[in-house]
């Protein structure tokens, strides 16, 4: 069976922002887990943040337009977190040519893994329609991305 890319935080990985875990108790998502279908990543860990961090949120666009150059991604202290989430975003391009994958499963709402909806860039908990950096760099690249709501897409995709 084909590998998953999987947000680390959703595969119970203590990477959040804010050094928490978030524990897999989705049946399917432990399936899938123990039969070791999963490529376990975190583009911001990867690109050099640290866990804790301060929260992130993409200013003025998406993903794409980060990559672009049109948008950046700034802290809640106001420092520019841009570079680290285009270098998490290009690791991950890279596992996912090294293992071949087509298929992703990110965390709605991050700025990295954003599927269908991001943060304003305002930190005041108001989502827009967007996608993350790394969400914006596997989708040119034509790999399918679902959030953690959309498994019985997964699954079809899958079988």
């Amino acid at each position: 069976m084909k590998k998953i890319l999987i947000s680390a935080c959703l595969a119970g990985d203590r990477v959040r922002y804010d050094g928490k875990q978030v524990p897999l108790t989705d049946e399917l998502l432990r399936q899938w887990s123990r039969k070791g279908l999963f490529v376990s990543i975190c583009p911001e860990v990867s690109g050099g943040l640290k866990i804790p961090r301060l929260p992130a949120q993409i200013v003025n666009g998406n993903g794409l337009d980060v990559l672009e150059g049109k948008a950046k991604v700034m802290d809640i202290e106001g420092n520019d977190v841009t570079l680290p989430f285009i270098k998490g975003a290009e690791y991950v391009l890279r596992k996912v040519k090294k293992y071949n994958i087509e298929i992703a499963i990110l965390k709605e709402k991050s700025p990295s893994c954003g599927v269908h909806h991001i943060y304003d860039g305002h930190f005041v908990s108001n989502l827009i329609p967007g996608l993350g950096v790394t969400t914006a760099i596997l989708q040119q690249t034509g790999i399918m991305v679902f959030s953690e709501n959309e498994l019985d897409q997964v699954r079809t995709f899958l079988y």
